[in-house]
């Protein structure tokens, strides 16, 4: 079971002393992308976050990265940079997909990754697996009623202890 937290949300058993080699695979990987997707719950903390601490590696490049929020709760979007996607989940990721651009990544809570994962809509992994073993927690694997088969691309061992799978999706 791949788990993004801990049962409670609880995130302390992450590594989060990255080497430099692991700071450069992240920005390696975010050079490409032109729109951020994230779900209501993590947005609430994770654009503020960013927005308040402008001097952390990386801030400029996610607050100026455009963002869409899917909810189904928020009437309007107090962020940045930011619009919100408020119809069939399906629907308006097909639709992003399908625009002229870049790349678009994805940063969620387990219960929205969980949703995309199960409807096909993630082409590409990038897991962080980290040196700890936590027993349970909150899965991004779950609820997926199919087989979805993975190819692996690469696996890259970081001195800090992470290892990195990179995996496409064998339906793309």
């Amino acid at each position: 079971m791949v788990f993004i937290a801990g049962p409670n949300s609880e995130m302390d058993w992450l590594t989060f002393n990255w080497d430099e080699d692991l700071k450069n695979y992240v920005g390696a990987l975010t050079e490409s992308v032109d729109t951020i997707v994230l779900g209501r719950k993590l947005a609430q903390g994770f654009i503020p976050h960013w927005a308040a601490n402008p001097e952390l590696e990386g801030a400029d490049t996610i607050n100026a990265t455009p963002k869409v929020v899917f909810t189904k709760t928020l009437p309007e979007s107090d962020w940045a940079n930011t619009v919100l996607a408020t119809g069939d989940l399906m629907d308006e990721l097909t639709t992003l997909k399908e625009q002229a651009g870049q790349d678009i990544i994805v940063y969620g809570g387990a219960t929205f990754v969980s949703a995309l994962i199960k409807h096909n809509l993630i082409d590409e992994y990038h897991l962080f697996v980290n040196p700890a073993a936590i027993g349970n927690g909150l899965a991004i694997f779950r609820d997926i009623d199919h087989t979805q088969r993975l190819t692996l691309v690469d696996a890259k061992p970081f001195a800090c202890g992470i290892v990195v799978l990179h995996y496409v999706s064998k339906t793309t």
